[in-house]
């Protein structure tokens, strides 16, 4: 994995993600600098194993790319499948999927929280605001970590 990507003041240097809390952190050193609530794949325990399956992916990303444009309002793509992830795939004959995200809401979507819990096909989804927020304290290349 790729040294810690710089980050300027006030930014976070990680994102962490723990799927039971429904809850992602923004990181700076071992201090959460910010606490979204969040919502998940619809199907949440364990980790993503093929294209379809509702997971969210479990282990350790990057944030590699965004879009301003998305049909979730705006999205940070995770580089989910990473090598094993294709390689535990491929050996089972199954494609790995792709295109994780964190996103906002777009004009589809159900909200955040208990009454519109975990109903994406694999990503993070947070609120609009949430997402302008996370937006402006990450950059391209920020690990993020992804908890059970």
């Amino acid at each position: 994995m790729r040294p810690t990507a710089p980050t300027r003041a006030g930014q976070a240097d990680r994102v962490v993600v723990k799927k039971a809390e429904r809850r992602l952190y923004l990181m700076r050193g071992s201090e959460p600098i910010r606490t979204y609530e969040i919502a998940l794949g619809f199907q949440p325990i364990g980790h993503k194993a093929r294209q379809g399956d509702g997971k969210t992916p479990e282990g350790r990303y990057r944030l590699d790319w965004r879009n301003d444009r998305s049909q979730f309002y705006k999205a940070l793509h995770i580089s989910y499948p990473n090598a094993q992830d294709r390689h535990r795939a491929h050996r089972q004959g199954q494609d790995p999927g792709g295109l994780i995200l964190i996103h906002g809401q777009g004009r589809t979507s159900r909200p955040t929280g208990e009454q519109g819990r975990d109903w994406t096909h694999g990503c993070i989804a947070v609120s609009n605001q949430d997402i302008d927020e996370i937006w402006s304290l990450t950059m391209d290349g920020l690990p993020i970590d992804i908890l059970p």
